[in-house]
């Protein structure tokens, strides 16, 4: 199992492309219309393989690639939350404008205004983007006075 930072701003896939001599991974635009990652700034990567001896996973669109819901268009993976949807999440982080944050299946996050890490809240989604979820508490954590 690979221990996840909470330093943790996004996970996806890409594809090494070489490009003038040089070899280049592009990032999907929905990662930088987000924030979790802003041009001309540097970052630290990890190299995870895909499948092994799958050619399906090496030769997916990069944004499908490890995604277990591919019913979208072109086999675009759907996110795993629906509006309307309430579950029980975990905050592990905040955000910077102080949100808290919680992963669901996939590492896809979920930001909810108004809750701190260790938080365990009953959710509902309000909006489904791509990458990230807004959700409101609609029953606070019952730990937390």
């Amino acid at each position: 199992m690979v221990e996840i930072p909470d330093s943790l701003r996004s996970v996806f896939s890409a594809t090494v492309h070489e490009r003038d001599g040089a070899y280049v991974l592009e990032v999907p635009r929905g990662e930088v219309d987000h924030g979790a990652v802003e041009p001309g700034r540097t970052y630290r990567l990890a190299v995870l393989a895909a499948a092994s001896g799958s050619t399906a996973a090496r030769d997916a669109p990069p944004s499908s690639v490890g995604d277990e819901r591919s019913g979208g268009p072109n086999g675009v993976p759907e996110p795993p939350v629906e509006e309307g949807e309430v579950r029980d999440v975990t905050i592990e982080t905040l955000g910077d404008q102080g949100d808290g944050i919680a992963k669901v299946e996939r590492g896809y996050v979920v930001i909810v205004p108004d809750a701190r890490p260790g938080d365990n809240p009953t959710v509902e989604i309000e909006q489904v983007r791509r990458n990230v979820a807004f959700a409101s508490v609609v029953d606070p954590d019952p730990g937390v006075p």
